[in-house]
């Protein structure tokens, strides 16, 4: 009789071993080729992407090269009067403010960074000035490889540079840039005196 009931539970579990077989090879055969369609979908939607133009936030726009700045009023009138100056000019106005002619980018170079989005730019900062200097604005244009502007973006380093000295500053972010972006070129605004 324990001859019979082996023979019972061998039958029963004898085909349940093939039918898991069969079951884990079905879905591997199908895990693997919806993980192919959806690496294709992948690749399709990249390549239409890239050949998409880009968006107007993210056109070429010309910079405005006028500021207004505020003049002190004489003690009588209560008008105030604004006159447009170049961005060069305007720091020179106040009296904490660096000379930028003895201050100079000396070097510079730029990557990608945050999967392609942002630029990293290292530069080294001259200052041969008799005073220490400190919040250095810097605008970098962004141009395509066939030189055509694409955007600027801005940024100010509250790090002090010491008085006739140089000072690398590696890999800063400046912001988020076009894909199409091949060239920066990046030049000093303005900076205060430490």
């Amino acid at each position: 009789m324990n001859a019979r009931l082996d023979r019972i539970g061998l039958g029963r579990f004898a085909g349940t071993g093939e039918r898991v077989a069969r079951a884990v090879t079905i879905a591997s055969v199908s895990f693997g080729r919806s993980l192919l369609w959806l690496l294709a979908a992948i690749i399709v939607g990249c390549g239409v992407w890239m050949l998409l133009p880009p968006s107007k936030g993210n056109s070429a726009e010309p910079l405005k090269a006028e500021l207004a700045v505020v003049e002190p009023a004489p003690p009588g009138d209560t008008a105030v009067a604004a006159s447009p100056v170049s961005e060069a000019q305007a720091p020179a106005k106040s009296p904490a403010a660096a000379e930028l002619d003895r201050l100079r980018i000396s070097s510079q170079t730029w990557r990608r960074g945050g999967l392609g989005s942002r630029a990293l730019v290292t530069f080294t900062l001259r200052n041969d000035n008799d005073y220490a200097v400190k919040d250095v604005e810097i605008v970098c244009a962004f141009t395509r490889r066939d030189g055509s502007h694409l955007t600027n973006r801005s940024r100010v380093l509250a790090d002090p540079v010491s008085m006739k000295s140089r000072k690398t500053f590696a890999h800063i972010p400046v912001g988020f840039i076009n894909v199409n972006a091949d060239q920066a070129k990046c030049s000093l605004v303005a900076a205060r005196r430490a």
